[in-house]
């Protein structure tokens, strides 16, 4: 199959008439896509987005701003790493989203880059219209989340893979198959199994010549990128199974569930949908995901046609639906951004079927032009509706919580201190607190220690209207705070104390 993949490919490069020369160069469209992906996402999505409850952990690991948050068991820190050399020189938000964005258009860039000797370069310009277009790819392009870093890093290895598979020549796709599974499981390392293992059975069901090399890259890129997250699992949990088992619990106890529709619904503009028993009220916001199947179909059996780029997009499916699966199906919840690496490699079958239709041909070509384009401009514009609602509410969030952390601090809770209770994370790190819970997923302290550190140290207890304070705060004194998004009749349970000076 990668014999007839390159030969194919090598007979469409001679078909093609030498006017479209500048069409087989990927550079300047993809460029194109990806600035236009930055400059979007800056001008229109990320002005007053402050971080959000996960972006809060990973960014307060490595800034001076406040204490580290508590780091679950499930998290892995390669997004921390990432963010480290912005934080190190200023704790500016603004700042944060400037730089995230530019690396986001970057990697968008270098992972189809990848693809360029595999697939022309229309179908790598459309790929990488339709994944940046999507609400959820454009509303975390300056997140500090690892979801859309794992899409790159799955989408670059299995272009190399791809290449080092065809061309025992191409010396660098090697590296860059190992550099790209090595990198999607720092940032999760259990997406990176789920990249690894179709990856593995391909190199055997293709009988690649470079099998061998294949393996090792695959398990080199996985064992670098997972060292660290295994070595903190028996640092901190007594082990990987016990990790593993910890990651299992918070997440509600990995197993069979059927959440596609779950996924469905959280399409119009949720971030997170736990628990999803939500109605489905935006429909016209999932017809993509609908069509979604239908859509890579066509552009398989388009390929399988054409006689060329078969090899390439039946793998791109296969892998992609590999990401995809735990999500759907062993995870009882929903938020988008899971799907993003499954988005990204399916993104190139849907592109070939879409370019593919537009070819030139005797009869039909404007008609079938023309529904192409009113359906992406309709698909669009549902997206920016969807991607600009999830940022207004989200900079609603921002305003609300620097009003609660600005209310804090004029009752004397400053550094050092301490916050717990209901959005405690959010709260603490604007403030410059550290967070901590004596219950729930992100326990990391106890009542007496809490008790203990009030002596020293402010300390606030977070409570909602209807709430009661846990029993060791109910005689500190409570003061009535600004509300925060779901939570009305918020009060801080504040303790007497002064930061030593």
């Amino acid at each position: 199959m990668i014999g007839e993949a390159r030969a194919g490919t090598a007979d469409g490069a001679r078909q093609v008439p030498s006017a479209r020369t500048a069409m087989r160069n990927p550079l300047p469209l993809l460029a194109a896509v990806s600035a236009a992906f930055t400059l979007i996402h800056l001008a229109l999505i990320a002005p007053g987005l402050g971080l959000g409850w996960d972006e809060s952990v990973y960014v307060s690991q490595v800034s001076p701003q406040a204490p580290a948050a508590f780091f679950s068991a499930p998290r892995a820190r390669g997004i921390t790493y990432l963010v480290a050399p912005l934080t190190a020189l200023t704790t500016s938000i603004t700042a944060l989203r400037l730089y995230l964005a530019v690396l986001a258009g970057c990697g968008l860039f270098l992972a189809l880059w990848a693809w360029r000797r595999l697939l022309p370069a229309p179908v790598l310009g459309a790929a990488g219209g339709l994944f940046a277009g999507l609400w959820i790819t454009m509303f975390y392009a300056s997140q500090a989340m690892p979801n859309l870093w794992v899409a790159y890093g799955a989408l670059a290895a299995v272009g190399c893979f791809l290449r080092a598979a065809r061309d025992p020549g191409d010396r660098w796709a090697g590296a860059g198959l190992a550099a790209g599974v090595a990198f999607a499981a720092l940032m999760r390392p259990t997406d990176a199994v789920w990249l690894a293992l179709p990856l593995a059975v391909a190199s055997v069901v293709m009988r690649a010549r470079q099998r061998g090399l294949l393996l090792v890259a695959l398990a080199a890129g996985l064992a670098a990128g997972c060292a660290e997250w295994i070595v903190e699992a028996y640092v901190s949990y007594r082990g990987l199974a016990a990790r593993l088992d910890r990651a299992s619990e918070i997440q509600g106890r990995l197993g069979w569930y059927f959440s596609v529709d779950d996924h469905v619904r959280a399409l119009d503009g949720r971030t997170l949908c736990r628990p999803c028993d939500v109605p489905w009220s935006y429909p016209a916001a999932a017809l993509w995901f609908l069509a979604l199947t239908l859509l890579v179909a066509a552009g398989v059996r388009a390929a399988v046609r054409d006689g060329r780029h078969r090899t390439e997009l039946v793998l791109a499916t296969a892998v992609g639906a590999a990401l995809a699966a735990p999500y759907l199906f062993t995870v009882g919840y929903a938020a988008p951004r899971f799907l993003l690496p499954a988005y990204g490699l399916l993104a190139l079958p849907v592109a070939y079927g879409l370019v593919r239709a537009c070819r030139p041909r005797p009869r039909g070509r404007r008609i079938v032009v023309g529904l192409v384009a009113v359906a992406l401009i309709a698909h669009l514009a549902i997206q920016y509706k969807l991607v600009d609602s999830t940022a207004d509410r989200v900079r609603r969030d921002t305003a609300e919580l620097g009003h609660v952390a600005a209310e804090l601090r004029s009752l004397g809770v400053r550094p050092p201190c301490v916050v717990s209770g209901v959005e405690s994370i959010r709260v603490a790190f604007r403030a410059g607190c550290a967070s901590r819970q004596p219950s729930g997923p992100n326990r990391s302290i106890t009542p007496g220690e809490l008790v203990e550190a009030a002596l020293h140290q402010p300390v606030a207890i977070l409570v909602a209207d209807g709430d009661r304070p846990p029993s060791y705060a109910r005689m500190w004194p409570a003061h009535p705070l600004p509300d925060l998004g779901n939570w009305t009749g918020l009060r801080a349970y504040v303790s007497g104390a002064r930061p030593i000076r």
